[in-house]
Parts: C-alpha cells; sequence; structure tokens
C-alpha cells in the first residue's frame, strides 16, 4: 500500500501549478476528493549590480565635475555668453555658479553699470545686494588643472552692446579712474545704463597744454567724448574729449594763411616782425635754411597769438598754399605765439609769416 502511495506521488507529481511570483504550488491528487498540496517559496532574484564607478560616491563626483569642466571649455572657447547666478563674494571678486563648479568674477570684470548706477555704495556693498541674481558673463578662462574657472561681465556686455556704436559717435560719459595716461569714461547707453568703457588719452583731453589730467577730470565728472577708434579684436575704445571742439591751430591758420595763398589781416594782435622778437630757437633755424642751396632769403612777415596754449615745443608746418613768385610759406608755433613768413612759414608761441625766396 506505501508503495503505492509513492508510486503516485511521483508519477502525478508533475502536475504543478504555479500560483505566486517568489513560489510554486504542487498538488498530487490522493483520490478524487483528497489532494496534497505542496508549496515551495522561492526567494526573489538580487538586483542587478551597479556599473562599478557607481559603486564609489567620489567618482561619482568627480565624472559630473569632468564633464562640468569640458563644457566650461567649450564655452570659453565658443564665446558663448551664461547666465551664471551669483552665490557669494570675496575681497577680490563674486562667486559664480557653473553646474557643479564654482568660478571667480574680479570685481574689474563687472559691467560699469554696477557702479554707476548705485556711485554711493562701495563694490562689496554693490556686491552683497547681487547675491542670489543671475548675471550674463563670459568664461574667459577655464583650466581643470589648476582649477581656475573665471568669468567676465565686461567681456559678455562688449558682446552685446559694442555693435551699437561707431567711430564718430558722441556719447554722455562719466569718468570712472583717473590715471596718468588717461583717464576711462564709461559710456550712457539709451536704457539708461553703462555698459561699455573707453579710454581718453591725456593728449585727448584738451587742445590745450595738459600737465596732470587729474587738473581737469575726476572720478564722477559727467562729460561729452567722441569715439576716434574701436578696437574690436582687443575690445577698446578710445574716446576723445578735445575733438568736440575746432583745433585751435587750424582756426589759427584759417585766419593766418588763407588757402588761396593771400594772408588776410587778422585783429588777433598781428603787429611788425619789428617789434616782436623771434620765437626762441627760431634764428637759429633761420640761419641754417640761409645756407641751404637754392634759399635765397628769409625774413619774418607777420606775428600774432593764438587762443590757447597748444605745445609748449617748437614746430615747423609747410604751407600748403600754392609759392608766390617762387616764395614758399612757413608757419612756426609754439606756446600761443606763432610766426608766419611767405615761402615759408613757423608757429611758436605766435604767428610769424616767413618769406623764404627760391
Amino acid at each position: 500500500m506505501l508503495m503505492l502511495l509513492l508510486y503516485r506521488l511521483f508519477t502525478l507529481a508533475i502536475v504543478v501549478v504555479l500560483k505566486f511570483p517568489t513560489g510554486i504550488d504542487i498538488q498530487f491528487p490522493l483520490s478524487k476528493s483528497l489532494f496534497l498540496k505542496i508549496r515551495i517559496n522561492q526567494p526573489p532574484p538580487p538586483p542587478p549590480s551597479p556599473p562599478e564607478f557607481l559603486k564609489h560616491p567620489d567618482s561619482i563626483r568627480q565624472a559630473r565635475r569632468s564633464a562640468d569642466w569640458k563644457a566650461a571649455r567649450a564655452y570659453n572657447d565658443s564665446g558663448s555668453i551664461y547666465e551664471g547666478r551669483i552665490e557669494g563674494f570675496n575681497n577680490g571678486g563674486l562667486l559664480i555658479r557653473f553646474y557643479s563648479l564654482l568660478g571667480f568674477l574680479p570685481f574689474p570684470q563687472l559691467s560699469p553699470s554696477h557702479s554707476c548706477k548705485e556711485p554711493q555704495k562701495t563694490i562689496h556693498d554693490i556686491a552683497k545686494g547681487l547675491i542670489g541674481s543671475r548675471i550674463s558673463v563670459k568664461i574667459i578662462q577655464a583650466e581643470e588643472e589648476n582649477r581656475k574657472l573665471i568669468f567676465s561681465e565686461r567681456e559678455a556686455a562688449w558682446s552685446k552692446f559694442s555693435k551699437r556704436v561707431n567711430v564718430g559717435d558722441i556719447l554722455a560719459g562719466r569718468v570712472g579712474s583717473v590715471e596718468d595716461y588717461g583717464a576711462f569714461v564709461h559710456l550712457l547707453f539709451p536704457d539708461g545704463l553703462y555698459h561699455l568703457t573707453g579710454l581718453v588719452h591725456v593728449s585727448e583731453v584738451s587742445w590745450d597744454l595738459v600737465q596732470d589730467i587729474r587738473d581737469i577730470l575726476s572720478e564722477g565728472d559727467e562729460v561729452k567724448v567722441k569715439i576716434i577708434n574701436i578696437d574690436r579684436q582687443k575690445s577698446r575704445i578710445t574716446l576723445s574729449i578735445k575733438q568736440l571742439e575746432e583745433d585751435p591751430l587750424l582756426e589759427t591758420l584759417d585766419k593766418v594763411i588763407a588757402q588761396d595763398g593771400s594772408v588776410d589781416p587778422d585783429p588777433l594782435a598781428m603787429n611788425s616782425s619789428s617789434t616782436i622778437e623771434p620765437l626762441p630757437g627760431l634764428e637759429a633755424i633761420i640761419q641754417e635754411l640761409l645756407i641751404e642751396e637754392g634759399v635765397d632769403g628769409v625774413r619774418i612777415n607777420r606775428q600774432g597769438f593764438e587762443k590757447r596754449v597748444v605745445s609748449q615745443d617748437l614746430q615747423l608746418w609747410l604751407s600748403n598754399a600754392p609759392p608766390v613768385d617762387r616764395k614758399f610759406t612757413l608757419l612756426a608755433r609754439a606756446g600761443r605765439q606763432a610766426s608766419i613768413s611767405f615761402g615759408l612759414s613757423l608757429h611758436v608761441f605766435v604767428f610769424e609769416f616767413l618769406e623764404v625766396e627760391y
């Protein structure tokens, strides 16, 4: 009887019913109304093993940072503008978020719009108020090996606004820093902000002789300037203040030496050469001219004074007026005095007309 039961169990064990994902039910019919039910539970399969680099959090962070450095280099190479969030600041500049990286924007690379908008605030007060805001910048340095990620708002502003200005434009501006060699002037745009900065060289401040530019310009001064050069490769704008006025030299030449070669009487302190001593160094030049082959004579014809000091150095100019009776006109000039002579004219502190015969 036992053998028969075992036989029936094994021969009927092929009746298997799967009821659960984690186990199986096996039913053995013992009779028409009696079944032997056996449940076999199976443990769940283990989860798939993650990639090796994901097993270490440091590796995950390093992989992400490497990808972000690659993106930073791409921004640097393309010159694209990035909208970065300002996370904070230190003594030297702003801290800008670039994905998982934290870069640096030096204060000199900020657009002048911030300081001109709130001139009464210090740069650190301005930086404090910018925390949490977004700023348009360009990446100007991305060195992963040295961990240097440097931003510039000025470069981004140049890309946006430099196309809106041209040589010859006259703009309002505000003087920023003043150096021995010139003054940096922030340019005002129609939106009421100062987006670009140009340099007024000391030689472009005034037609008068400028010993110290600080005697004329100070930080915060409102000025009018003329754009005389734009270097788009180097992102530089050259400005002039003096070119908003007529060159007094040209003004004097027009009055003293007419373009048709005639000499017009000038009421501006014109006297005979006998009443005014020759300009310093002018007599030596006349003597040198007299020994030149073909020069028959040189004499001072007229003298006068300019409205302002233009140069302390002796300058010699040859008039473009055609010669009259083989006589050319030179102008000698220094300071306010200039001398003019037919055939040759020289100018210095006075205008002296010199007649040079060939």
